[in-house]
């Protein structure tokens, strides 16, 4: 008898939470280990600390990093044009000069002042046409941001409506659309017109100078390789001038392309052929009437 009470004594201290009245379950099974609701906190506050930093990020105007990355070439758009123009044009027709006054039996010293007459005058042309043509859009760009500019002083709240139907054309629920126009006019309300409504952003905005620069320089760039290839070639001046012009066109076409994020074979062979008819026309010209 004694050995079975101290049994059960042991019994009760081993597992107290197992006592209860009869017909009721022990709170053994009906709450959860201690330990384990002490993960479940810990897992909690954890979440909320992850959730207020992520909070605070945003509202301070902080980048969340992302290993996502993409690199797009659209900002390329404006140097890159004006530069492929510039070296294409400045290949295609001081080479064509080039083979139009050599088919014409011309001396060598007049094959080599009219290519360089050609090049100097071309990269002239390239850079003065350049310029007039990009600030011609560099002022249309700023009239259309003093109207803007005007229309937010006169009427702000009408702009802000008219950024939220824009939105909306764009899929956005009404409701969204605003709070976004809303949003974006408090930053900044002439970028955010400028860029959704006008079309104008940074990235695609008009240089001149910067344009008419690159022109010229690419000009040059291109029309010194035929040049210098007559300057090089004391016989068949012609087929060297043409040869090393059209390698030189396929090579620039798929540079282009690369840049551009084009096909290479595209570029190389839409650039070639087009060069191939200049030139060809040129010297057929020379060629008749010399």
């Amino acid at each position: 008898m004694a050995g079975r009470a101290k049994r059960r004594i042991l019994d009760g201290l081993r597992e107290p939470e197992a006592i209860g009245f009869p017909g009721e379950r022990s709170d053994r099974l009906q709450r959860p280990p201690i330990r384990n609701q002490m993960s479940v906190m810990q897992d909690t506050i954890s979440t909320q600390r992850s959730g207020a930093i992520h909070a605070s990020r945003a509202l301070a105007g902080a980048k969340p990093k992302s290993s996502h990355i993409e690199h797009h070439r659209t900002h390329r758009s404006g140097w890159l044009r004006a530069a492929v123009l510039g070296a294409n044009d400045g290949i295609v027709s001081t080479a064509s000069l080039l083979l139009g006054v050599a088919a014409a039996h011309a001396t060598r010293t007049s094959i080599l002042l009219a290519g360089a007459s050609g090049l100097v005058a071309g990269a002239m042309a390239m850079a003065a046409g350049e310029y007039v043509s990009v600030s011609s859009q560099a002022d249309t760009e700023r009239a259309d941001l003093a109207q803007e500019r005007k229309g937010l002083e006169d009427d702000h709240e009408a702009e802000r409506t008219e950024l939220a139907e824009i939105y909306e054309r764009r899929g956005l629920e009404p409701a969204l659309a605003r709070e976004v126009a809303n949003q974006l006019m408090a930053h900044d309300a002439l970028a955010a017109h400028a860029r959704d409504e006008l079309g104008i952003s940074e990235a695609l905005r008009a240089r001149p100078f910067e344009a008419a620069l690159a022109s010229a320089a690419s000009f040059t760039a291109g029309a010194i390789i035929p040049l210098l290839t007559a300057v090089a070639v004391t016989e068949a001046v012609v087929p060297a001038v043409a040869g090393v012009s059209l390698v030189s066109l396929a090579s620039l076409g798929g540079l282009a392309a690369r840049a551009g994020g084009a096909r290479i074979t595209v570029g190389a062979l839409r650039v070639l052929l087009w060069g191939s008819v200049a030139m060809g026309l040129t010297a057929a010209v020379g060629s008749y009437f010399g």
